[in-house]
């Protein structure tokens, strides 16, 4: 049987499906709520479809399929088949890291600690938590609540009467109630575990209150002792969720989703909130094989949490819809309010995750990196082509004097020294930064046009606003180069980027990569030409003290600087000793020059 004739009996129900390599090993998996349209979708003309998915369609050699009752089923089906067989194409996780979980264990005084393995010994597990620190500060939490043991013996009822322990040091400071000894009963410690796992569930709320009703009941009875403990209690609860309270606490239980997109990549980010507070964040990575539409990436994402954490919450915050529906969930996208702060908060975690994954390639892989850097550049402005070759302008002068602009190269998002160039303004008079700006565009690049035109850049960056790049643009449409290369502005005060005929500024992500490629090619560009301006303020100085001497010429007076290192020597040597470089009737008439005091 053909693959085509397997599709046209493939039954229109919720399922998942396979496709399989002539070698019989699986390279897609995928989900769908009508099995028989969705397959038929991928056996069309190739080019119907994008690159990587006709790559993998002429790779199939069978379909084989698994009909489940629900959408819900058929998506977490999805995420243990692809964990199962890791196919080629599919969108794989990318962070396999263990992270921490806080454990209930299952002994008769339990011990609630730190672990990074999972054993499915009847011990109660809480997290993950994507921050090691908010582990450890829960646990520091419980510890000033409840003073719990941390021993490892095995402690049961018949080793206490048995007397078969010794208290340690913990019990006498305080920080253990003994258990190991009796000296609590097994209820007591117990209650107090329930507690712990309640705060672990996120009652952290409902545990404020119950606090707050005992410390009263007890002020009432005269037992002022025992509300002051509850007091402390109430409070080092409130000290700690008031950290991580961030919306109204009547909001109940609530699941936040976010996705940052990156050319073949998804860097997601997993809230879980109970009465305002964050109780769980993942941050997981997702590397996308073929080119996957948003909304499936976003049910993967999903699927994913949901095997981690079990059940999801009813109410869902997302950017934009899954390409799934989940049985007694709703799926929100909020446009203002509490719930759109979440959003944001989480995509500036997804961010940040992109952000480090970004920064630590820039170490293991750099030409991976740059090339990531150079595609977020062309993407943030909207370019055709990867600005492998970056120039950048920028003037210097100080009330008109000594006016030079300075270009400065980046190859491949990395400076090229080596074709660093200068400029001394040759036709403007003045403080002008708009003529003097268009003089050196048009002469770096009619040069450019005449030595190798083949060079030219792909990106022209101008160290100004809206002035600079209209006489920079209206320099290359002299040249004819407006539609060969892109020009922009990056205007220093909110390092906006300025475009031709756009009226409104683009602003780059701040914590992105494209924004500080340009930030440091315009720094270096006023860097490059603050040193060629104070080069040439020095030289002025110097020329305007020796040059006007007459007989003094260019090597004279690079001989008595060299020799002397300064005028103000100059002056101070005796006649002399300057004799002794520029003859006895130069040395007189500098000394006359210099030394107004001897005319």
């Amino acid at each position: 049987m053909t693959i085509k004739e397997k599709i046209a009996l493939l039954p229109h129900s919720p399922g998942v499906y396979r496709y399989y390599d002539s070698e019989g090993n699986v390279i897609y998996v995928g989900k769908a709520k009508d099995l028989h349209k969705r397959v038929a979708q991928y056996f069309v003309p190739p080019e119907r479809l994008t690159r990587k998915t006709a790559l993998m369609v002429s790779k199939i050699a069978d379909v084989q399929y698994s009909v489940v009752d629900t959408e819900s089923d058929a998506l977490l089906l999805e995420n243990n088949l692809i964990k199962q067989y890791k196919p080629k194409y599919n969108i794989l996780l990318k962070d396999s890291k263990t992270y921490p979980w806080i454990c209930v264990s299952a002994d008769d005084y339990p011990k609630v600690f730190m672990t990074r393995r999972v054993v499915r010994d009847g011990s109660r597990y809480f997290g993950p938590y994507s921050n090691v620190m908010h582990a450890r500060n829960m646990l520091e939490l419980f510890s000033s609540l409840y003073p719990l043991r941390t021993c490892n013996l095995k402690i049961t009822s018949d080793a206490i009467l048995k007397r078969k322990f010794r208290p340690c040091l913990n019990f006498h400071i305080g920080k253990c109630r003994g258990c190991c000894i009796g000296a609590i009963s097994q209820k007591e410690y117990n209650s107090n575990i329930e507690e712990i796992v309640r705060l672990l569930k996120g009652g952290g709320q409902e545990m404020i209150r119950h606090y707050r009703e005992l410390m009263m009941d007890s002020a009432e009875s005269m037992d002022f002792e025992q509300a002051n403990i509850y007091k402390e209690k109430m409070q080092s609860l409130e000290k700690h969720y008031s950290k991580s309270l961030i919306m109204n606490t009547t909001t109940g239980s609530l699941d936040v989703f976010s996705l940052v997109f990156d050319s073949g990549e998804a860097f997601g980010n997993f809230m879980r909130l109970h009465d305002g507070a964050i109780i769980q964040s993942l941050n997981l990575g997702f590397k996308m094989n073929i080119e996957e539409e948003q909304s499936a990436v976003l049910g993967m994402f999903i699927a994913e949490i949901q095997s981690k954490f079990g059940v999801l919450s009813r109410e869902i915050v997302v950017p934009f819809l899954p390409d799934v529906e989940i049985e007694n969930v709703t799926f929100r996208i909020p446009v203002r309010g509490d719930k759109l702060a979440l959003l944001e908060l989480s995509a500036k975690n997804a961010k940040e995750m992109r952000f480090n994954a970004l920064r630590q390639r820039e170490h293991t892989d750099p030409d991976d990196f740059k090339m990531k850097v150079m595609a977020e550049l062309r993407d943030a402005l909207g370019m055709k082509e990867l600005p492998r070759h970056i120039e950048c302008f920028d003037n210097s002068n100080i009330q008109g004097t000594n006016p030079v602009a300075s270009c400065v190269v980046f190859r491949d998002a990395v400076p090229s020294k080596k074709d660093y160039r200068h400029f001394n303004i040759k036709t403007v008079v003045g403080a002008n930064d708009y003529a003097s700006m268009k003089e050196v565009v048009n002469r770096r690049y009619s040069r450019m046009l005449s030595e190798d035109p083949d060079d030219l850049p792909q990106l022209v960056v101008i160290d100004g606003g809206k002035g600079q790049l209209a006489f920079a643009f209206e320099a290359l449409a002299e040249l004819g180069l407006t539609d060969r290369l892109t020009v922009i502005g990056l205007a220093k005060r909110l390092e906006e980027v300025i475009r031709v005929g756009d009226p409104y500024p683009l602003f780059i992500d701040r914590n992105s990569q494209a924004l500080k490629v340009l930030q440091r090619i315009r720094d270096e560009a006023h860097r490059f030409g603050i040193t060629h301006h104070r080069n040439r303020r020095s030289k002025a100085q110097i020329s305007s003290a020796l040059r006007g001497i007459k007989g003094v010429g260019e090597r004279t007076e690079q001989r008595l600087i060299l020799h002397y290192g300064s005028v103000a020597r100059i002056a101070a040597a005796s006649e002399e000793d300057i004799a002794g470089l520029v003859g006895p009737q130069l040395a007189k008439r500098i000394k006359e020059e210099l030394s107004p005091e001897e005319k």
